[in-house]
């Protein structure tokens, strides 16, 4: 089911006009579909309800309260990778024993915080931070679950940005020294081990990426039993693919040729699995609502200018991420289209959503709605050129919330705090 269409020439999100919303909503703001987020939890969940399956939602693809409500209501883990996260989902309702911490550099505070929340595990991505953990535990009586993260040289053929299983990532551990630091956590005191975890990036449509990493962990699990070292669950990670555009994949078909890849190795695992979808899930329940400021015609070509800017969504410069843009209120079906550039306020000439981009003629005043926001766009958002965050909307079938209000330009400025002797 779609959650934003048009209806009597407006564009809706669920049964709500968006045209209406920005009456009560200054722009921009993003705007979620509570039950896109729930259908797409549930397709991602029944595709594995034969297996014995935790889905742990990855927090840093959109961490507002009201979103991991939600997720939480339906029964999602959690994968964090700050403390800030964790408290987050701890605060959600998502409780300790379906969470995972993962990331490189866990601090001493974020690890002892886990630690007394007893979470499910620690996804541990060094020998370093293996012994450091092993330390926190023990100093302080806990018994720490983990798994280890390992990096088995697999290219994703995704963004280089966003690519997190290749041997020159900063992730994990490396293929070849896994057994050696496995060795070594059977013989840490306050260390449990768990589990074997991989992730090998993100927006993953090479779905034979997945075979490939799977089969690395399969050999190394193999190995550990041979040295009677035994794993009780295996971390899939996360990376699914999207669908940004028209060219691209289906998420249901995408979803079904993950879902077989794992199904093909679920004979040879008699553990447990975790996954930690995020994008999958929120991505296309997010739009970014904007406002045309002016359509500015140069020499070589149009500028239209919006009120949304690269600090609200950093995805296109950031990323070379690519988003439909769809006009709040319905084209005709013969209506004008030009090469535009969309662009923000923001005083960077890499303040753009859209590049060389065949959009309907517009005006200033009119509003536009940017596509697949519901990641990695607020979570990214900053306050560059003394912008305020902007604010974000949650709508339920025919209710709207506004769930992250956007703070005054007082509370942006008393941030700062001037010495006494100046």
């Amino acid at each position: 089911m779609h959650h934003f269409d048009y209806n009597n020439g407006t564009l809706m999100v669920e049964n709500l006009s968006i045209e209406a919303l920005t009456s009560r909503y200054p722009t921009p703001f993003y705007c979620y579909s509570a039950n896109s987020i729930r259908q797409q939890y549930q397709a991602f969940t029944d595709a594995f309800s034969d297996l014995p399956a935790l889905i742990c939602y990855a927090l840093k693809a959109n961490s507002n309260q009201a979103v991991l409500t939600i997720l939480a209501k339906q029964g999602a883990g959690a994968d964090v990778v700050s403390e800030g996260e964790l408290r987050r989902a701890l605060k959600a309702g998502i409780p300790a024993h379906k969470i995972v911490f993962s990331g490189v550099a866990k601090t001493e505070r974020e690890i002892e915080f886990a630690l007394a929340q007893d979470i499910l595990c620690f996804n541990v991505e060094s020998a370093t931070e293996l012994q450091q953990i092993s330390n926190l535990a023990s100093a302080s009586g806990h018994s720490a679950n983990i798994s280890l993260r390992i990096n088995p040289d697999v290219d994703a053929g995704t963004h280089a940005k966003i690519s997190t299983g290749k041997s020159d990532n900063k992730f994990g551990i490396p293929y070849l020294d896994a057994l050696a630091v496995y060795q070594l956590a059977a013989n840490l005191p306050g260390i449990q081990i768990k589990g074997i975890d991989m992730h090998i990036g993100s927006q993953i449509s090479t779905i034979s990426a997945f075979d490939a990493a799977i089969e690395c962990l399969l050999s190394l699990i193999e190995q550990l039993k041979e040295h009677h070292i035994n794993i009780e669950h295996i971390d899939f990670g996360g990376g699914l693919g999207v669908t940004y555009t028209d060219q691209d994949k289906s998420e249901q078909a995408l979803l079904e040729e993950y879902s077989a890849i794992i199904h093909k190795h679920a004979g040879r695992l008699s553990c447990k699995m975790i996954f930690e979808p995020g994008r999958f899930i929120t991505a296309n329940a997010g739009l970014l609502i904007t406002q045309v400021i002016h359509v500015k015609p140069v020499q070589k070509k149009t500028f239209v200018i919006i009120d949304a800017a690269m600090n609200d969504l950093i995805r296109p410069t950031l990323y070379d991420a690519w988003h439909k843009i769809s006009p709040v209120l319905e084209p005709a079906a013969n209506a004008v289209t030009q090469m535009v550039d969309v662009v923000g306020p923001v005083c960077e000439s890499g303040d753009y959503i859209a590049q060389d981009r065949a959009l309907t003629v517009v005006k200033s005043g009119e509003f536009l709605a940017i596509h697949s926001a519901g990641a990695y766009g607020a979570v990214s958002s900053n306050t560059y050129n003394s912008r305020r965050l902007i604010a974000e909307v949650l709508v339920d079938g025919d209710r709207d919330h506004l769930i992250r209000p956007s703070p005054s330009y007082e509370d942006l400025i008393a941030l700062d705090s001037i010495p006494n002797w100046l």
